[in-house]
Order: structure tokens, then sequence, then C-alpha cells
């Protein structure tokens, strides 16, 4: 049976892209906001993808929202692990299976691993049909729902098969938050500080302030977390839809952070945590090249410490490793690593002027030298 209750009052964001333009609706019960959620829906054909976790919760509460619709559903094993090519040939099978058309839509129900995978099977199949967003961890509600970037990890690098594919929608259900274990919720809280790091030092001074009402799952203090995120992150979407300028500060701690799963193979740590480190590990670096101030750099340790996320990768990885897997990086340009790195809390940016023996104890220093 479901957790999510009647929907309240919510708020809602738009990301602007013109024509390609969709909203974002927060709030508490928004999965049985039935109006909304169809009238997104170009035709009578819904494919609702979701996990083995998330099913039981939340698949019955959604199926009546879509009441009226003809709705198949795909249920896949939970884990980033599964975020995979195969994964997404089970979806295209449903798909030509029910004889689906163009004018279907792929409905993501989960967290990032869902929503990438069913986006990215969306945006290939028939060369591109609707797509909405249903997430339901808080890493994806504050970022990977919002933006249109799918895909799928592959055993040598993390998200480097996919393609943009904006949603016609994204509902962001502030109720089922209660159902996630304490480190998803550490994890999504990564994205979030994020956000304060790269553009808006006033939101991570709220953070500061805010961070352990958020651990304990306030629900007003969460949803204005999520407005924030959000509204940042459309923001960006909306200014450099394709990363070709200022979207890739979204990838603060992202290049570290990805090198970890991928070494890891993604199967130990959660996305957020390996951001979690990688931020640390951007602040070092930063910290190291003069751009972060030491009290900075302890601020945001401090930060990501009381959000129990690590501030350490794994043991076991390398700095050579590090960089052989940080050179297969989106970022990567002309065989050079490209990273993302603070000046002072609210701003960032993308270089490659990093010296390679900066770089190197940066890693040194994390990895202990090996």
């Amino acid at each position: 049976m479901s957790n999510a209750g009647a929907p309240k009052p919510a708020h809602r964001l738009t990301v602007a892209l013109g024509d390609r333009s969709y909203p974002i609706i927060i709030g508490s019960g928004q999965l049985s906001n039935s109006d909304e959620l169809t009238s997104w829906l170009p035709g009578r054909q819904a494919l609702l993808v979701t996990n083995e976790t998330v099913a039981p919760l939340y698949l019955e509460t959604v199926l009546r929202s879509l009441d009226g619709k003809h709705t198949q559903t795909l249920t896949l094993p939970d884990g980033e692990a599964h975020k995979t090519v195969a994964s997404c040939e089970k979806v295209w099978d449903c798909l030509l299976e029910q004889r689906f058309e163009r004018s279907c839509t792929v409905i993501a129900l989960g967290g990032g691993v869902i929503g990438d995978l069913a986006g990215f099977a969306a945006a290939a199949y028939q060369r591109g049909v609707a797509f909405v967003q249903i997430p339901t961890t808080l890493l994806a509600q504050v970022d990977s729902s919002v933006g249109g970037k799918t895909g799928v990890n592959h055993p040598l690098g993390k998200n480097m098969i996919g393609a943009f594919h904006q949603p016609r929608g994204v509902i962001a259900d502030t109720s089922v938050l209660t159902t996630l274990p304490e480190r998803e919720i550490s994890a999504g809280l990564a994205e979030v500080i994020k956000y304060g790091l790269i553009r808006d030092a006033e939101f991570f001074a709220w953070l500061e302030t805010n961070i352990d009402a958020l651990i304990a799952r306030d629900e007003q203090t969460l949803a204005y977390a999520i407005e924030r995120s959000c509204a940042n992150k459309a923001a960006v979407v909306a200014a450099d839809e394709r990363e070709q300028g200022v979207r890739a500060t979204l990838n603060l701690g992202h290049t570290f952070g990805h090198a970890i799963e991928t070494a890891t193979g993604y199967s130990s740590w959660l996305h957020g945590e390996a951001v979690g480190a990688g931020i640390a590990m951007a602040a070092h670096l930063a910290h190291s090249m003069d751009w972060l101030t030491t009290e900075d750099q302890a601020r945001v340790q401090k930060l990501l410490r009381r959000a129990h996320l690590p501030v350490a990768p794994p043991a076991g990885i390398s700095s050579q490793r590090f960089l052989e897997l940080m050179a297969v990086d989106k970022k990567a340009q002309d065989g050079r690593i490209r990273l993302v790195l603070q000046h002072g809390i609210g701003h960032a940016t993308v270089t490659d002027e990093v010296p390679e023996a900066t770089l190197r104890a940066t890693l040194d220093h994390f990895t202990g030298g090996q």
C-alpha cells in the first residue's frame, strides 16, 4: 500500500526551454495528482518503469492516477549495477511487444537509475517518445530528474552512453522521502550542498543552519531545499541545455566521484556518497591552488560530515587509477582532464589548467600515495 497521501498545495517551477519547457511539481501527496500527470501524456499508451524496491510502495498509487490510460508496467532490479544497456533492452522489448506507438509515454517511477535508463530508452525508441519523471529519492528529486540528461553506465565509465531528452514534466512528491533509508537522504544532500557551493552562497549558509532538520526529514525544510535546488538546476539548464558552458559546473565533485563509482564496480557506494567524497577532494585541490581559503575548505568538510557523507574515497584506489578513470570523463577535452573547482563559496569554474603535479598531490593526500 502506498505511503503517499492526498495531494496538498504544491510549488511549481518551470524549466524554460522554449517550446520544450516543462513544469516541476513539488509537494506532498503529488503521486495522486492525476490531472497534472495525465495532462502530460500525448497519447493513450503509457509504460510505467519502476524497480523492485519502489513498486510495492507506490506503483498502485500512480496506476490509479493513470486511470483511463492504456498502461503497462515494467519492474526492474534495484541498484546502480543495473543501469545498463541490457536493462534498456528490457524497456524496448516491452514497448515493442505491446506495440507501443510514437504517441506513447515512458514514465519513470524511482530514483536516478530508473530515471536515467528509462529516459534513455524513451530517447531511443522510435527516435524519441514522450517521457515523464516521478523521482522517489531525494537525489533524483533535486538533480537527476531535472535537465534531460539520460543514459546508462559502461564498465569503463559512468554515464558514457546516453542522450539529452527532456521530460514532459517532473513530479517530486515529498511524502515519499519518509520511506528512504538514511543513507539515501544523505546521498541526496550531496547534490543539495553542491548547488550552494557552485552558485548560491546564501543557500549554503542556510544549509549550515538547517542541515540537522534536513537529516531529521522535517517536511517544510525538505520542501524548501528541494525547491531551491530545482530552481538552481532549472536556471542552469535554461542557460546551457547541452552542457557547452556553465552547465558543466553542476558536475562539482563528479569527476572524482565517477572514478570512485567505476573503480568500485557501481556496487558499494551510492552516487551521492561518491559525489560527497568528490566534493571534499575538489575542495582540497581548490585550496591547494589558492582558490579556496582554509576557512572555506573547513566549512565544506564540516557540512559534508554533518550530512553524514564521506569526505574521502574508499581505500584501495591508487592515485594512478584515479587519473586513468578521470581521463574517461565526459568533460575531458583534447586528452586533458577538466575539473570543476570552487572559487570561494558560491562560485565555480571548469578548468583544464590544473598542474598535473598539483592534482597528483591531492590524489596522494587521499590515497596515501598509492
